[in-house]
């Protein structure tokens, strides 16, 4: 089982938005929100166009490694228990977690009226 904090990248079966099926892919854990439970950002190594999608590479990472340059997607959220990661692969150096929060309010703060 995996202990997760804030920062951590971690593998963990993602849901497809639809609830279709779900992939195993890496996440970066942005929150805590209590009884073992984090909010969870899909990473993907397919190139983004959006804007909103934070490049992620292994010179990003304080340890461990990606394989690819990799895409933090801010519009790609949900909360799971520490009990299905899998794996930590990494953990984000500060300046890249605030930057992927940052990507974040960015794109909830565009949805107050």
């Amino acid at each position: 089982m995996v202990i997760p904090s804030v920062g951590t990248v971690v593998l963990v079966r993602f849901p497809f938005s639809d609830l279709s099926r779900s992939k195993l892919r890496p996440a970066v854990v942005l929150a805590d929100t209590g009884r073992n439970d984090w909010i969870l950002c899909q990473v993907t190594s397919q190139p983004y166009t959006d804007p909103k999608a934070v490049e992620i590479t292994t010179a990003d990472l304080t340890s461990g490694l990606l394989r690819k340059t990799s895409y933090a997607r801010s519009g790609k959220l949900f909360t799971a228990n520490a009990g299905i990661m899998t794996k930590q692969i990494g953990e984000l150096k500060s300046e890249k977690l605030e930057e992927t929060i940052r990507a974040v309010i960015s794109l909830l703060e565009k949805s107050i009226v």
